[in-house]
């Protein structure tokens, strides 16, 4: 009995000591009291915050060039928090988009994330479009409450399908762009954006609170070394 005994501890101590795989923090992803949703370490010794746009084309590059390399370098190992924050540049389109991206269970708001900038110049195509054939109805539109604003874009641009497509059924997708809450939320993080940080463009990205004059990765990552990560 006494020699079971210590195989059996010494197999505990074996155990104990294998190496264990490091924590992948990109697949932590939480939404934020200001209004964003945080991917990565929330302990992270850099903190960074993206004010962005779905609609913006210098977002867009970002999340083509950079997104990449900043979590598989900088997110997942813990090194660097990554904040998205909505700042509606481009108006009713990117609050329509807004709406249906955080009506995703915040583990899936990144990937759907992802998706609408890489649809991005689809999405694009249909604004122009719209704009050339119905411009009197956009500017009718534009004039709406909050909710049928939002729901008309939606349905103009093709948002609702694309959001079946990533999982979000057509009265969900609907029941969302008009949500009171989530209308507060976004319209208020856009306010605080203003008053409180001084955005007026996108994308602005914030590292460790400092407002940065970097607008693309190669600018941005060279911010992130300097700043410890």
């Amino acid at each position: 009995m006494k020699r079971l005994f210590l195989f059996a501890a010494s197999l505990l101590l074996l155990a104990n000591s294998a190496p264990r795989a490091a924590a992948d923090w990109a697949a932590t992803v939480t939404a934020t009291p200001e209004g964003g949703f945080r991917q990565g370490n929330p302990d992270a010794p850099v903190k960074l915050v993206e004010y962005g746009s779905r609609t913006c084309p210098t977002c867009g590059r970002f999340a083509a060039e950079g997104v990449a390399e900043l979590r598989s370098k900088y997110v997942a190992t813990g090194k660097v928090s990554y904040e998205y924050r909505d700042f509606l540049i481009h108006g009713a389109p990117d609050f329509a988009l807004a709406l249906l991206n955080q009506c995703v269970p915040a583990p899936r708001f990144f990937a759907v994330l992802d998706a609408i900038y890489a649809s991005q110049p689809v999405f694009a195509g249909r604004l122009e479009q719209l704009v050339k054939t119905r411009s009197a109805e956009i500017e009718a539109w534009q004039k709406l409450p909050p909710p049928q604003m939002a729901t008309r874009f939606a349905e103009a641009l093709g948002f609702i399908p694309f959001m079946q497509a990533h999982g979000v059924n057509e009265a969900r997708a609907r029941q969302c762009l008009s949500d009171p809450a989530l209308i507060k939320r976004i319209a208020q993080t856009n306010a605080d954006a203003v008053n409180q940080q001084d955005i007026d463009g996108t994308p602005t990205f914030i590292v460790n609170g400092r407002k940065m004059r970097a607008s693309d990765w190669l600018h941005l990552q060279p911010e992130l070394w300097a700043a410890g990560a």
